[in-house]
């Protein structure tokens, strides 16, 4: 991954002058951790209508907690609840960061400091994934290869821009409207950036090595509901990315019947190297424990999920997202 690194700041006293929005809908056992990994006092959760103790825990952990507004037509529930924050706070940054979030003592720091020193209005950081179950550690790896396959900094930053984690200068974010003039948008993330894109405002990506984690999905089911999502967000912003990475996926499936056909036609040592070709190829996002041996079989496990995510938002069908219907377009 081509990312620049959020060089690492030691934690300072005084906290910088910025707050944290996270908006939160059915987070209860999720949301503690990320309130509890920044400096107390400087954290406003904002509930999008839980049914659950979201709010209660949020609570308990120190943060100020805030109802989001009901949602007019046609609005998302993050766009929402992340205006809602935005609009009591009169510090000079805002961090939006979600509920499945951590972070690591003096990452305001560094953010801060990274955002600051290259004069950027908005900065997303992409976090180090924190698998737990066999389906993350088996998916996880192999999809974010396939979507820096699709996109990338040097040809479209924005498309890159991740909402998980966004540092914004206050006065630059209000300027080019907020998440009020991207509200409906299921990529907002995207859009932002392209906001500040237009606007000659500069804008940029790094990731966060050791100072952020994120569990982006828990389990089979996580993942399918997260793909899912995620596809939906390529028609939103650019279908031919949607289908760059499929054909990706489709591309690299066909190393097993390559391998396959080259073993019943007599050859021994070609299959092998087909199958050492995969594991360094993917080695880089499974890193170089044993856990790159799972990289071949990723291949197939993820085929069915992301042709079922694409095909559905390309067909500008529906998903169920935390209990409320969204549409591709």
């Amino acid at each position: 991954m081509q990312l620049p690194l959020l060089p690492a700041v030691p934690a300072s006293e005084t906290p910088p002058d910025c707050m944290v929005v996270i908006p939160a809908r059915n987070e209860e056992g999720v949301v503690r951790g990320a309130v509890e990994s920044f400096p107390p006092d400087t954290v406003i959760v904002v509930d999008d209508h839980s049914s659950d103790r979201t709010a209660e825990e949020a609570r308990g952990a120190g943060a100020g907690v805030l109802e989001a507004p009901p949602l007019i037509k046609g609005a998302l529930g993050k766009a929402n609840a992340c205006m809602a924050g935005a609009r009591i706070l009169t510090s000079r940054w805002i961090l939006f960061a979600d509920a499945d979030t951590r972070y690591q003592k003096g990452f305001l720091d560094s953010v801060v400091k990274c955002a600051d020193d290259s004069g950027l209005a908005l900065l997303s950081v992409h976090l180090t994934p924190r698998p737990e179950s066999l389906t993350e550690h088996l998916l996880e790896p192999y999809t974010a290869a396939l979507f820096f396959s699709g996109a990338s900094l040097q040809q479209d930053p924005a498309a890159i821009f991740n909402g998980q984690c966004v540092l914004a200068r206050r006065e630059a974010y209000e300027f080019i409207g907020g998440h009020a003039a991207v509200w409906k948008y299921l990529a907002e993330d995207v859009k932002l950036a392209l906001l500040a894109q237009r606007h000659r405002m500069g804008f940029g990506v790094a990731r966060s090595a050791g100072l952020g984690h994120v569990r982006s999905y828990a389990g089979w089911k996580g993942a399918w509901k997260g793909i899912e999502r995620n596809a939906f967000r390529f028609v939103q912003v650019k279908p031919s990315t949607s289908l760059t990475i499929l054909l990706t996926a489709l591309c690299a499936a066909l190393w097993l019947p390559l391998a396959a056909w080259l073993w019943f036609t007599g050859h021994r040592v070609a299959p092998a190297a087909l199958v050492l070709l995969v594991l360094l190829q993917l080695r880089p996002w499974y890193g170089n424990g044993l856990r790159v041996l799972l990289a071949p079989l990723a291949v197939y496990a993820a085929l069915p999920v992301l042709m079922h995510g694409l095909i559905s938002a390309l067909a500008d069908r529906h998903i169920e997202w935390k209990g409320r219907t969204v549409k591709a377009t």
